[in-house]
């Protein structure tokens, strides 16, 4: 075991997983924020209000909610090649269906669905993460995963802006139709492949050796001692957990906001192309990308988390801010858009790698899923608050304000005397008192 080289094993293991996982989270981050291209065509078309608009968009997180524990606790019990093959095929069914809508009630009803479906998804993944990594290696590894996020939207949002423009009419159907079809036939093309190719945990990888395997395995182990590993319940319980769920709630507020209305955003900043929308909605996101790369390398080496979440998350806010001020000046607003989608991107990530540095067991299933329904709320809160505000104010400025205010928050949450945590000095004892004790 003495002679396996460490970084060499894991960049292995890294290039085996992570590119796989990496385009599933596009497909799935695609067709989850798709709708705030589609509304570009189908707003007028079917005669939706802006309210609509966002409580149909917003909606997707409460299904999200309701069946993301479940769900995440079925990859925990059955094994990741079977728990995500079921969620991709399914959803990329239920995002080709949102076609046939004609009427907000049907908008509202496939939207929660795709939301049911893709529970589990994301938190999944988070989870399987630790099947696989010590703590030190998994910030660098979870910036690599879901940088996806910007990456969905570098790619998707000039294919999309691509296929309104170019498919609109052809064979009786809208431009937004067409492109809520198309992008769904990756997501259940990938779910086919997940049943083939993934591998539950490193001990059951045929692709290493045995030593290779028991190193990785004596890895885990030796991270993991101490960690409270607890049951299902006591992870749901555990005070920090519930803590971790508003700064997400937070950060997620700010990150939703963006991918679904940045195309409107665009657009009254006097772009009027699709294409054109597209292309300049993909620099945010493209330098976003890069800030994920970078804080996640930087925040490894250095062994801490906290002020590598709250200070990117106070420069997304203040980017925000700065975009609704300057929201007459088409230049500076999309640069101030870049620096809030930059700081919201690069706090995310830091943010699972706090999370996963403290709960293992049944826990970690539980307490990682919870984390991600609850905070997930804010992206049904985001979206509508902000369609509401454009109903009443007439303008996107405020709702964006919102965002920031959401990004300041969570900032204030996440250097809170509770989360003194770090990568080398994470807390890990069992709590004294279940469900009331912060130690």
């Amino acid at each position: 075991m003495h002679n396996i080289d460490a970084d060499a094993l894991y960049a292995r293991v890294t290039w085996r997983l992570v590119p796989f996982w990496f385009c599933c989270y596009i497909c799935a981050y695609l067709d989850r924020v798709n709708v705030g291209f589609a509304k570009l065509q189908m707003q007028d078309q079917l005669a939706f209000s802006e309210t609509v608009y966002g409580f149909g968009a917003g909606v997707f997180f409460l299904g999200y909610f309701l069946f993301e524990i479940p769900s995440n606790l079925g990859l925990h019990r059955y094994g990741a090649r079977r728990t995500i093959s079921r969620i991709m095929i399914v959803w990329g069914l239920i995002s080709a269906a949102t076609l046939f809508v004609t009427t907000a009630s049907q908008f509202y009803v496939l939207r929660f669905l795709l939301g049911a479906a893709e529970a589990g998804f994301f938190p999944g993944i988070i989870l399987y993460l630790t099947y696989w990594f010590p703590s030190a290696r998994r910030g660098r590894v979870t910036a690599l995963f879901v940088t996806a996020v910007p990456v969905a939207t570098v790619i998707g949002a000039p294919w999309s802006g691509y296929l309104l423009q170019t498919f609109d009419g052809h064979l009786g159907w809208a431009g937004w139709q067409w492109l809520f079809f198309i992008e769904a036939i990756p997501s259940v093309l990938f779910g086919i492949a997940a049943w083939f190719c993934l591998t539950d945990s490193s001990a059951h990888a045929s692709w290493l050796t045995a030593e290779e395997r028991d190193f990785i395995e004596s890895e885990l182990a030796r991270d993991n001692t101490g960690i409270a590993h607890m049951s299902i319940t006591e992870g749901l319980c555990m005070p920090r957990v519930w803590a971790m769920a508003a700064v997400y709630f937070c950060f997620v507020m700010g990150l939703y906001g963006l991918n679904f209305w940045l195309p409107s955003i665009i657009k009254e900043l006097g772009y009027h192309h699709p294409m054109d929308i597209g292309l300049i909605s993909a620099i945010p996101f493209g330098v976003g990308c890069i800030a994920m790369l970078a804080v996640g390398h930087f925040a490894d080496v250095r062994g801490e988390r906290r002020w590598f979440i709250a200070a990117p998350a106070m420069l997304g806010g203040a980017g925000l801010l700065a975009s609704a001020l300057w929201a007459s000046s088409p230049l500076w607003a999309v640069a101030a858009l870049t620096l809030g989608a930059s700081g919201v991107l690069a706090a995310i990530p830091q943010t699972w790698a706090l999370i996963t540095a403290f709960i293992g067991g049944g826990a970690a299933a539980s307490g990682i899923a919870l984390i991600n329904s609850f905070g997930n709320l804010s992206g049904f809160v985001g979206p509508y608050a902000i369609g509401w505000l454009k109903d009443a104010t007439g303008s996107t400025n405020a709702g964006v304000a919102l965002l920031a205010v959401s990004m300041f928050v969570g900032a204030a949450l996440v250097l809170g005397p509770w989360s003194k945590l770090s990568l080398h000095a994470a807390v890990r004892e069992r709590p004294q008192r279940r469900c009331i004790s912060w130690q």
